[in-house]
């Protein structure tokens, strides 16, 4: 996909307005200035930024549509991908997670600049933080799935919809997970990159260990 292709492609899918544009390019523009800070990204992916990290981040929209009300909870957020997407595109009650302090100030100046008043970053461990009942989980390069899983189900109930890009080895990490995790799952190809896929899962939960009652 092209820079032109993922403009083109956002357009499309969410009608965006000149008030969204201006929010997505004045946060493309932070987020390059701020790497020259600290490393958000890969160097080597800012000429393709709109399509490996906005259109990356904004596809997973599409999948949280089917999810109830309630907030969206964005695990080790970092840069804000797909969190600060996610808030811009979407009127959703928005939790970014994040246990670095000079993320977590990156982080608070973006959702202060651009206004988005629907979101709000949590500062400490995904594991400290109060237990909720989140109508959607993400999380874009956080933690393999069985670790994830662990330190992020107080924030789920049965219904909360999961929508975790896993790049390469997703049917790996599925697989490596079925052991001790149960629920509804399926895999989704990703837009940018035809090798790379998301999961989607509901009901996540513990499965019970043998000679327990």
């Amino acid at each position: 996909m092209t820079e032109d292709e993922a403009r083109a492609w956002l357009q499309a899918q969410f009608s965006v307005s000149r008030g969204t544009w201006d929010r997505l390019e004045r946060y493309v523009a932070i987020l390059t200035a701020e790497m020259e800070h600290q490393n958000l990204i890969a160097e080597s992916t800012r000429p393709q930024i709109w399509a490996r990290h906005i259109v990356d981040s904004a596809q997973l929209l599409k999948w949280a549509e089917e999810a109830g009300e309630g907030s969206w909870v964005d695990l080790g957020s970092g840069a804000g991908l797909p969190g600060i997407i996610a808030a811009i595109l979407s009127v959703r009650p928005l939790i970014m997670i994040e246990s670095r302090r000079k993320r977590v100030e990156f982080l608070q100046s973006v959702i202060d600049d651009l206004g988005l008043t629907h979101a709000r970053v949590f500062g400490g461990r995904v594991e400290n933080m109060p237990g909720m009942s989140a109508a959607v989980i993400s999380a874009r390069a956080y933690a393999p799935l069985p670790k994830l899983f662990q330190s992020a189900v107080h924030l789920s109930t049965e219904k909360t919809l999961w929508v975790l890009p896993k790049g390469r080895n997703a049917e790996n990490e599925l697989e490596a997970v079925q052991s001790a995790w149960q629920g509804v799952f399926h895999v989704e190809r990703s837009i940018t990159d035809a090798e790379s896929a998301i999961i989607i899962a509901r009901a996540v939960k513990a499965k019970a260990r043998k000679g327990r009652t």
